[in-house]
């Protein structure tokens, strides 16, 4: 059976860590990226991205993400390096082309954000179940129908994914051609995309009714399969996580007063 999410299984600790710990790193690293901006801090968060995407046996995974936006990211330090706005000083010239310190300062920064973000979202997708996530968040309060377009969220891209290739598998049993130039492939956009969207749109329907039938919009107290109920180690991490937020949001206030 195929699966319709990123999750990758498993069973290392980052696999059991409690889903509000991963969401509460998350929010760790953005106010690292956004609030502090030093390089210093970024590199840090970036490292212990790493570390827990390779003790959850997911980093190779994520490698192949790195390098592409790393080709995007690489544009942006050229163009930020030759044409922003505040460029000054220049640090190297090519040619006829000169960058400057503030332009490249400026795109180092903005590529760390990026890399600490595709990071750490990375933690919670690749060792969390969507199921297991939206079910622990309802669990502690949030509205299950919130929590739905959460999970379909998750689960859009991989499900089109797998129904786009199960489509084309079908088309070229049938005899269509979708390899060769790009004529050729045009041609074959429409018999591709068509049965996709159509496919989406009953998938939708069948997954309204069903959740109609469980009584998805029943009022009142509910009842979960899971009771997720943190340990102290849990407990631990999400208060220490909240506390090193709240110190870089002080040291950013701060900075401001100064």
């Amino acid at each position: 059976m195929k699966q319709f999410s990123l999750y990758q299984p498993g069973d290392s600790l980052i696999h059991r860590l409690d889903p509000l710990s991963k969401i509460l790193y998350i929010l760790t690293v953005v106010v690292f990226s956004f609030v502090i901006p030093l390089p210093i801090p970024a590199l840090i968060t970036l490292f212990c991205s790493g570390i827990l995407l390779l003790v959850g046996r997911v980093l190779p995974k994520v490698i192949p993400l790195m390098m592409y936006s790393g080709f995007v990211l690489a544009s942006v330090m050229i163009i930020q390096g030759l044409y922003m706005a505040e460029n000054k000083t220049p640090v190297m010239v090519a040619g006829p082309l000169v960058f400057y310190s503030e332009g490249i300062t400026y795109a180092l920064r903005l590529c760390l954000r990026v890399l600490n973000l595709l990071g750490a979202f990375a933690v919670l997708v690749l060792t969390t179940k969507p199921a297991d996530l939206i079910e622990n968040l309802i669990n502690k309060g949030l509205s299950p129908q919130v929590g739905y377009v959460f999970a379909s969220i998750l689960q859009i891209i991989p499900q089109l994914a797998v129904k786009a290739g199960m489509i084309l598998d079908a088309q070229r049993c049938r005899g269509l051609e979708t390899e060769g130039n790009l004529g050729v492939r045009v041609k074959a956009f429409l018999p591709i995309i068509g049965p996709v969207v159509i496919n989406s749109l009953l998938d939708t329907q069948e997954r309204a009714m069903a959740l109609e039938v469980r009584g998805f919009n029943r009022r009142g107290p509910r009842t979960y399969l899971k009771e997720y109920r943190p340990s102290v180690y849990e407990m631990t991490i999400q208060w220490g996580l909240i506390l090193v937020m709240a110190v870089a949001l002080i040291w950013r206030i701060i900075r401001w007063h100064q």
